[in-house]
Parts: structure tokens; C-alpha cells; sequence
């Protein structure tokens, strides 16, 4: 390997000699410089052929000297001790004696129980009524204390305002003394207002609306003054109109 580079680089320098000694010789002819281009040389690398690497030893093993064994000394097991055989005998089984117990006190128990518990319902229960009944007498006694309240008020709003002549009675109707000449020809109609004491005393009427003549207008107030109303139950004056019809007394 080694002589096929060393023939290679001879090689190598031999032509350069040669083209050097070529170059010397040649005539010198002007001519335009021409750029030339260097000269590249490329070495190559030529591997060599390398040997495949030896095998790896053979490992050896140690030889192991011989360990002569001892000889297995033999156990001598003793023999057998025969344990006496114990003969079992069969006990008896005793049954406890059920005794039986009068239960007479026991169910007389419960009923008393039982009885004790009824009773203690019936107590419940009673005094549940009871309880209701008081809770309705309450409220019905203050309904009727509500409405006394209230009629009381109403009383009072009424004695507040005086009684209009309508609602009391007379104790002397008022008795105009008209002529059917006096009516013109037609009912006549005539509202005048009163006033009057508790006592039924009027005190004062005038005319509220006229019957269209005044003569007979002047007829109807005396015949209501002159008349009387029945004391008021509540103490009330009299205050309000009142209506007159004036009607022929013959057709």
C-alpha cells in the first residue's frame, strides 16, 4: 500500500518537471495575457486495508479444588413412648327442669296498664273539649261585646244628628183648614222645614217649597205650628222637611 503512494506522488512531480522544462523552452510570442486558471491538485486519501481485530481470549475458568466431603453421621431416633390408653366414660346429661310460673300476675299487670293508659286518653280528650269549648265561649263573647260596641256607636252617630220629622211620631197632627176654593182647581203640594225640640215642642217651620199660593202657603204653617211631635226615644232634636199633600175633600 505503501509503494502504490510513494509511485503515485513520483508520478506527480515528474510531470510537473516535465511541463517546467517545457515552459523554459518556448519562445516568447507576444500574446494577449490570458488569465489562467490555477492549478488544483486533489490529493486522495487511500485507506488502508486495516487487519480485523484479533478474537478476544478464551476465558479460562478456575479450576476448583475438590472439597472431599464429610460423612453423614446417621441420627438414631429413639423410639416410640406408648401412652397409656385413657378409657372415656360417658357422663350423663342433665336436663334442667322447666318449672312453670303462674303468669296471673304478669296479665293482671298489663291490664292495669292498659287500663291506666284508656284513662290517661279519656283525660286527654277531656280536657282537649274543654279547652275548645273555652276558646268558643271567648270568641263568642267577644262578638257580642262587638256588636254592643257597635250599636253603641250607631246610637251615638244618631244622637250626633237630629231626627228628621218623618221618623217621629205626632202627638198632634198638624190639621190645615182649607177650602177645596182654596186649591184653585188642583192638589197642591207644600214641603216646609221644622224644627223642634226632644220634647216634640217645634219651634220654628218655614216654607221649603210653595203650593204656588201664598194664602194657602200661610194656612199650612200655622196648622204646623200649632202641632206637636212625641218626645224622641234618644234624646234628639227634630231638624228636616216635611211633605203636605193638599187634596179636595170632595170630588
Amino acid at each position: 500500500m505503501k509503494k502504490k503512494i510513494i509511485t503515485a506522488l513520483v508520478a506527480v512531480v515528474i510531470g510537473h518537471v516535465g511541463v517546467l522544462w517545457a515552459v523554459s523552452h518556448m519562445k516568447t510570442m507576444e500574446l494577449k495575457p490570458v488569465e489562467k486558471e490555477p492549478l488544483k491538485v486533489r490529493f486522495l486519501t487511500i485507506k488502508e486495508d486495516v487487519p480485523p481485530p484479533p478474537p478476544p481470549p478464551a476465558k479460562v475458568e478456575p479450576i476448583k479444588p475438590k472439597v472431599e466431603s464429610k460423612p453423614v453421621e446417621k441420627k438414631v431416633e429413639p423410639k416410640p413412648v406408648e401412652k397409656p390408653k385413657v378409657i372415656a366414660q360417658k357422663v350423663q346429661k342433665v336436663e334442667p327442669k322447666v318449672i312453670q310460673q303462674d303468669d296471673t300476675q304478669e296479665k293482671l299487670k298489663k291490664q292495669q296498664e292498659l287500663e291506666k293508659q284508656r284513662l290517661e286518653q279519656l283525660q286527654r280528650e277531656q280536657t282537649l273539649k274543654e279547652q275548645q269549648a273555652r276558646e268558643q265561649a271567648l270568641k263568642e263573647q267577644q262578638a257580642r261585646e262587638q256588636a254592643l260596641r257597635n250599636q253603641r256607636a250607631e246610637e251615638e252617630a244618631r244622637k250626633s244628628q237630629p231626627a228628621a220629622p218623618g221618623e217621629v211620631s205626632w202627638s198632634r197632627k198638624p190639621a190645615p183648614a182649607y177650602k177645596d176654593s182654596d186649591l184653585e182647581g188642583s192638589e197642591r203640594t207644600i214641603i216646609v222645614h221644622i224644627e223642634a225640640e226632644p220634647s216634640g215642642k217645634i219651634l220654628n217651620v218655614t216654607v221649603k217649597k210653595s203650593t204656588g199660593l201664598p194664602k194657602l202657603d200661610d194656612i199650612v204653617l200655622k196648622a204646623v205650628r200649632r202641632a206637636k211631635f212625641k218626645p224622641t226615644k234618644d234624646g234628639r232634636a227634630i231638624n228636616g222637611d216635611l211633605p203636605l199633600e193638599l187634596v179636595k175633600s170632595s170630588s
